[in-house]
Order: C-alpha cells, then structure tokens, then sequence
C-alpha cells in the first residue's frame, strides 16, 4: 500500500468514515462497515500467505482434481503461493490490487472457492476464521487509523521481489517509517502499544 499511496488513503478515508476522525480506535463493531480494509486483507493474504504450502492431506478415495489423476492414499500439498498467483485465475496476479474483493462482498479473510488460502478451507478448516479476520482487521485497521506511514528515506519504493526458489522469504528487510498521529498517543501509552 505504501507503493500505491492511494490506496492508504482510501483505507485511511474508510476508516474515518465509519469510526470518524476524533480519538476514537477502531473496534470490532467496525469491522463489518469496512469492505476496502477487508479487501486490502484478503489481498495481502492472497500475494503474501503466512506459510508456503497448507497442511499436508490423504486423499482417501481416487479422485480427478483439475485434470489430474489423484490415487486413494496420495499425499496432497496445496501451494499457497501457486494458488493466490495463479494467472489463469487472477489478472494481474503478482499487482497488489484490493479493488478484485470488493464486489465479491466477503465480510470475513475466508476463501471458500480455493483461488487462495488464508485460514485453511473445506470440512477441516478452522474453526476461528471469525477470530483471524477480526484480529488481523483490527490491527490493519488499527495500523492506518494511528499512524502515517511512508517510504523511508532514501527509497523510491518498498521492494517486495523474493528470494529465487523461495516465495517466503523477502530479498529486502520489510523497512516502512511510521509516525505516530498526535491524537492517538494518549489511548496507545494507555494501551502500552506506543514507546
């Protein structure tokens, strides 16, 4: 989003939109009136998954899966980065784009359909997707509302290009130069969140 500075302000103007723009912080109440933050979410999720590949499974009869002959008792991996880039599915895949989100209305970072994972999916899948959209909304939401952000000095941009053969691991340390915003100071010393 710092690559893209409307976007941030189109999150930031959501934000204050709906909580309004005084000391109030974002709460969980919030969370459902804030489709762009959600979309922003899904989309980080899609491009940047917390792990390379989903838990392994057992396929427990023979089965065709896109083609593909899948015997009773194969091991199955799901690639989570093969999947959320996948350019037969997305346009564009490797562009940060939250706009793709929007008129699906998702209210939660859920993926029913596999063209990405976030929380894991099918009978299995967690159980507390509710709770990780919550949590990483709020502290999205939380992020934007408290502090401007911008590139560091220096930098032209925020380099997202990964390790070769490894789609984990940045080949640039993640660095973003956060300033808090005067009106939350008092509410984040409250919560121990700034020092």
């Amino acid at each position: 989003m710092l690559n893209q500075p409307e976007m941030l302000e189109k999150a930031r103007t959501e934000i204050d939109s709906v909580v309004g723009n005084n000391t109030t912080l974002l709460q969980e109440s919030h969370i459902l009136q804030l489709p762009y933050i959600i979309a922003c979410a899904r989309e980080a999720l899609r491009l940047h998954p917390v792990t390379a590949f989903n838990v392994p499974h057992v396929s427990t009869s023979d089965s065709t899966v896109a083609g593909y002959f899948i015997p009773k008792g194969s091991n199955v991996l799901l690639s989570r980065v093969g999947l959320g880039r996948n350019h037969t599915v997305w346009d564009q895949p490797l562009r940060f784009n939250p706009d793709r989100h929007l008129d699906e209305k998702h209210c939660d970072l859920g993926e029913t359909d596999l063209r990405f994972i976030s929380f894991t999916t099918g009978r299995r899948g967690c159980i507390r997707v509710e709770l990780g959209t919550n949590m990483t909304v709020m502290l999205l939401g939380r992020l934007l509302q408290g502090f401007t952000w911008k590139i560091p000095h220096g930098m032209e941009k925020i380099d997202l290009s990964t390790e070769e053969g490894n789609s984990m691991f940045k080949v640039v340390p993640l660095c973003a130069h956060a300033v808090p915003l005067s009106k939350y100071l008092f509410t984040y010393n409250k919560l121990n969140f700034y020092t």
